[in-house]
């Protein structure tokens, strides 16, 4: 990657400097100290470089809309601002329709063949489906790394070639790549007090949706709400019985009277005329004088048996906007997409787009993310901001100096802009993720500054010149500080090798803090030098004094000497405490993704009886937006917006992002107002036990409503998911009835369901085919008069009607309607044929019989699954996990579950595991890369192992700070345990380089031990405290979003206090032991080398 190559650039510079070159040597102009000494105003026009191209970055909208208005059209975009960095999950949707096909058929007939042939795609890592009436759902799941260009060819490529072997009528599906990362950041809501919603799907469909899909970043599906515009010919049953002529007839003669005809050219002289034919009608009037039948007495015609209507196709769902039906499209912004720039966008066209419509339909933008989006960013600047103010103060504190602290100070700001600028240049956004780095690095970047300041206060006393103590100053600091710094940088490498969502979302974090630190090394060597020799003044106290003098007689100095006296028993004490501390406590820690919010928007699925009409369901959403209102009081309210029902075949797109499974099922989203301080989870407990009393009917299911929980859900319904797979539906129903009851006692779990419909009402119509031959007619037309009546013609018999007003086409349809057909008995009298003179009656060649049949089949790699849903309640989904696991566990030892069953957690439990598992493994390749580079640097094991000694003081106070204020082991916390090992490797790097330096002046390991920990004390104890304090207000939650990143900085803070103080009390009695016998003389072999033990003297 281009960023790991700039690291690596100016590592190697840097390194080369200071390890092969003296900082003194007036000829090492390739060192960056003597560079910025040497060429002060190059680094500050450098600096104010970097100042620009960050303002450039993060210019606010009004530039560009100023410049705009005076022709300047600025050629660099904006940084973009996010909530999460692109996760980039390789998944591809297929979505086929087929109007009126059950369950069963679109899975035997259109899912069976594309699995079949989808697993020949290449890095395909398993394929589901989820099959209903009139809709099949296949999404494709591919390994990561996998190239989606080439799986999006190949996925195309067996879509033709599966579609060869498809029923008649198969319209082509739906293929489109859709990251879970695509959310949907508002609705944009259509409504009118005098049209019907099928009067506004048109309109949302052919006006508003072009302008909406046009803006930059938008993914705009279909509308929700209505049904398309459609010509529809209804056949009236008791006129087809007196005419007595079939359903089947009518489409028959329709076929014949209204059909495509291509226009043809004729030579006449010197024109070229077109040929048009009227054999698509004009008007839709003129379908009413097609002829049905000529024959056999007067002329029956379509206008005789039907009434033709330009209305809309059959109803199958609603949308509901404060309990009133209305059309809204969704928001959704592509993955790589800008929340914040898309919502900009939208509200900017909403004029347009009102100015397209008529004057009765109004259309508002709602569900607006961006103010959560703003005050999570707001929330984490305000941190940072606090962050760097109380640092400052801490290091005033300690130096008792304003311009010291000011230059530390102003070293902050700079680094977070040079930082910003190489996420920019990398292409990474303002998000979650990149802030959290940000603010994280804001206590860190005061160490590189601090130590580099105090230093040159320690070096007052050897000299009057303040350049050159900032020369001696940095001369001796510069080494361990380049190493803490790699210690820093490496804890985050592993990230790099990361799998998944894991890697998405760590790199981002990663180059934040990488760029931030490098850049304020950078500063601490050339910005800091310069300031320091401009603004500091030598005070009395300065004048040849040695700050550490008083530190050989303090009461830290012996305190220090016994522990290293000590050392036998203190070594051992603190490794078995802090193992202890991380076993027993770290079990009570719960486990989740990411910090839960405070988000006040909820959404509840509801589910009627199976086969419920959607107009019923209906009902009970408004029902239930009322019991809401009560729940939580109507003024506390700010807007509902709900959908019932199935989305129709002719919009199948949209259950991507929508997903409904019969016309029992409702989704409602209640946004409560900002400010109301309603306790959302207490809501849905409350809403649980109302709804369930007054409802028994009704089962009830909360899902993720804010964007963060959206995201991180991955697609996911509810947080716990568990897939019965098995040969045998049955086998699989009996075991998944049993394991559900089993989950419903569980008192960590609430809204347990199986998610498919096994038993929605079907009235079989079973036809005698001999009776049919007999009466002269056979099962294909009885079907197909069946499908008329039930139904509509639209997939099985299409024809077509062009809008000469518009130059839109709308399809013509034939139905019954369903007003006439309400009971079985209706249907065994529709005229299925005519015989000798009489109509022959559905009840005359086939029986109705009342029965059930699943109406959804799901699949995982071509075998049929159940699923069990479920929430959480009062613990963490670690705990969930275990206790999942115990209970399939229990239930395989009792024998309950058959051979050919297997059963899967899914949902976010396997993507915690995933993540936390990624993350487990990097902090073990974090903690052996910094033992490497430091034993690449001491050219010593026992120096590199009693530096890494802290580790467990870091991961003991980490698991008691998160366990103190009640926080959860999740991303957040695990980055701040990650960063704190960072930070306490660079503390003990100090003082081993230093205990090392007087041990090689003749001293044993116990003083040179007591020396190197007096010496830094103030060094370690101001740079300590000053993060520390930088980290409080992140850690406090302050901000209405700040809960979000509270664990990170109360692990920072937790850990850092540890390893504060085991690298005051503990490292140095480590060092001792270690130490002990440890030989003084350099690792080298060289026999020219004068420190070698191999030295050979020249001849």
């Amino acid at each position: 990657m281009p960023c790991l190559q700039l690291w690596a650039s100016m590592f190697s510079t840097t390194t080369h400097c200071y390890l092969l070159g003296n900082a003194l040597e007036p000829k090492a102009t390739m060192n960056p100290l003597t560079f910025a000494l040497r060429r002060p105003w190059t680094v500050m026009v450098a600096i104010l470089a970097i100042v620009l191209a960050c303002s450039v970055a993060l210019r606010p909208k009004w530039v560009d809309q100023s410049l705009a208005k005076i022709g300047v059209d600025f050629p660099l975009q904006t940084m973009k601002v996010d909530i999460f960095p692109a996760l980039n999950l390789p998944v591809i949707y297929v979505c086929q329709p087929y109007g009126g096909m059950d369950a069963a058929q679109m899975e035997g007939l259109l899912t069976n063949y594309y699995e079949y042939h989808f697993l020949y795609i290449s890095n395909i890592h398993h394929v589901e489906s989820r099959n209903i009436q009139g809709t099949a759902l296949m999404k494709l799941i591919f390994h990561p790394g996998t190239d989606m260009s080439q799986a999006m060819a190949e996925t195309i490529n067996y879509v033709n070639r599966s579609r060869a072997m498809m029923p008649p009528g198969t319209v082509s599906p739906f293929v489109m790549r859709f990251d879970t990362g695509s959310v949907p950041v508002g609705y944009l809501v259509l409504s009118s007090d005098t049209r019907t919603v099928g009067e506004i799907q048109d309109q949302a469909l052919f006006k508003v949706r072009p302008l909406f899909s046009a803006l930059p970043g938008v993914s705009a599906p279909p509308p929700f709400g209505g049904s398309a515009r459609t010509v529809v010919i209804r056949a009236n049953p008791d006129r087809l019985r007196s005419y007595n002529i079939s359903p089947d007839e009518v489409v028959t003669a329709l076929a014949l009277g209204n059909s495509v005809s291509p226009s043809g050219n004729m030579h006449v002289g010197t024109s070229y005329p077109i040929v048009p034919t009227n054999a698509l009608v004009k008007d839709i009037k003129e379908l009413g004088s097609i002829p049905i039948r000529t024959q056999d007495g007067p002329p029956v015609y379509v206008r005789d048996v039907a009434t033709i209507d330009d209305a809309t196709d059959l109803p199958t769902g609603y949308a509901l906007v404060n309990g009133r039906r209305a059309v809204y499209i969704l928001a959704t912004k592509r993955a790589e997409a800008s929340t914040m720039r898309v919502i900009d966008e939208i509200k900017k066209a909403i004029p347009a787009m009102q100015a397209e419509l008529p004057p009765d339909i109004k259309v508002s933008f709602e569900f607006d993310q961006s103010p959560y989006v703003t005050r999570a960013v707001g929330s984490l600047l305000t941190e940072g901001l606090l962050g760097a103010l109380l640092t400052g103060l801490m290091v005033l504190v300690f130096l008792r100096d304003w311009r010291s602290a000011l230059v530390v100070v102003l070293n902050i700001p700079l680094a977070i802009m040079a930082a910003v600028l190489g996420l920019w240049m990398c292409g990474q956004t303002i998000n979650l993720m990149t802030l959290g780095g940000l603010a994280l690095a804001v206590g860190i970047l005061v160490d590189e500054a601090t130590v580099e300041i105090e230093n040159i206060h320690t070096q007052f006393h050897k000299t009057d010149s303040m350049a050159l103590a900032v020369r001696l100053g940095n001369a001796e600091t510069a080494v361990p500080r380049l190493l803490a710094m790699l210690c820093i940088l490496a804890v985050f490498v592993p990230s790099f090798f990361m799998q998944g969502a894991a890697r998405n979302l760590f790199i981002p974090l990663s180059l934040a803090v990488g760029f931030s630190m490098i850049a304020s090394y950078i500063l601490s060597s050339t910005f800091v030098p310069i300031l320091s020799i401009w603004l500091l003044k030598r005070t009395g106290s300065h004048a040849h004094t040695d700050d550490s003098a008083p530190l050989k007689s303090s009461p830290y100095r012996r305190l220090l000497g016994q522990t290293v006296a000590w050392r036998w028993v203190v070594v051992p004490v603190y490794l078995a405490a802090s193992v202890l501390i991380v076993v027993f406590v770290g079990r009570q820690l719960g486990l989740e993704i990411f910090p839960q919010t405070g988000v006040a928007e909820f959404r509840l699925k509801f589910r009627a009886p199976d086969g419920t009409h959607f107009d019923t369901t209906e009902d009970y959403a408004i029902k239930v937006l009322d019991e809401i209102g009560e729940t939580v009081g109507r003024k506390n309210v700010d807007l509902t917006l709900g959908y019932v029902g199935t989305i129709p075949s002719s919009f199948p797109i949209n259950g991507v992002y929508q997903w409904s499974r019969g016309p029992e099922e409702g989704l409602l989203r209640i946004a409560l107002k900002h400010g109301t301080g309603i306790d959302v989870e207490e809501t849905k407990n409350r809403l649980r036990q109302v709804l369930g009393q007054k409802y028994p009917e009704l089962r009830f299911s909360f899902e993720p409503a804010d964007i963060i929980s959206e995201v991180m859900s991955f697609g996911s319904p509810t947080p716990v998911e568990i897939a019965v797979r098995g040969a045998n539906l049955q086998e699989s129903e009996i075991y998944a009835r049993e394991l559900e009851k089993r989950l419903r006692q569980l008192p960590s779990l609430r809204d347990v369901q199986i998610a498919q419909s096994l038993a929605y009402p079907t009235i079989n119509v079973t036809v005698d085919r001999e009776k049919a031959s007999m009466s002269g007619t056979n099962a294909s037309q009885i079907a197909r008069s069946v499908v008329a009546a039930t139904s509509s013609t639209r997939f099985v018999a299409q024809n077509y009607w062009p809008d000469p007003k518009t130059g839109i086409g709308y399809q013509v349809q034939i139905e019954i309607p369903q007003p006439t057909m309400t009971q079985a008995e209706d249907l065994a009298m529709l005229p299925v044929d005519y015989e000798n003179g009489q109509s022959v009656l559905l009840r005359d060649v086939a029986r109705l019989t009342p029965g059930t049949q699943p109406g959804q089949f799901d699949r995982y790699n071509m075998k049929r699954e159940l699923t069990i849903t479920a929430n959480i309640s009062g613990v963490d989904l670690g705990t969930v996990s275990r206790e999942l696991q115990q209970v399939l566990s229990q239930m395989d030892k009792e024998g309950l579950k058959p051979k050919s069953v297997t059963t899967e957690i899914r949902g976010q439990v396997p993507t915690l595991r995933q993540i936390l598992s990624g993350l487990g493994v990097g902090l073990v390749l974090a903690i052996l890369v910094i033992f490497l580079l430091l034993t690449a640097n001491f050219q010593s094991l026992r120096l590199a192992l009693a530096t890494v000694s802290t580790v467990p003081a870091v991961l003991a106070g980490v698991v008691l700070a998160l366990w103190l204020t009640g926080s959860t082991l999740n991303i957040e916390s695990f980055i701040g345990a990650i960063m704190a090992i960072g930070v306490a490797m660079a503390n003990a790097i100090l003082l081993v380089t230093f205990a090392e330096q007087s041990r090689k002046s003749s001293r044993d390991s116990r003083e040179a031990a007591i020396e190197g920990g007096s010496r830094r004390l103030r060094a370690i104890l101001m740079t300590s405290l000053a993060m520390t304090a930088g980290m409080i207000p992140m850690a406090a939650g302050l901000g209405e979003e700040g809960a979000q990143t509270a664990p990170l900085g109360r692990a920072v803070i937790g850990g850092l206090l540890a390893a504060t103080f085991a690298t005051l009390l503990v490292l140095p009695a480590i060092y001792a032991l270690i130490l002990k016998r440890a030989s003084s003389q350099s690792a080298s072999l060289d026999p020219l080398d004068a420190e070698s033990r191999y030295f050979v003297a020249a001849p």
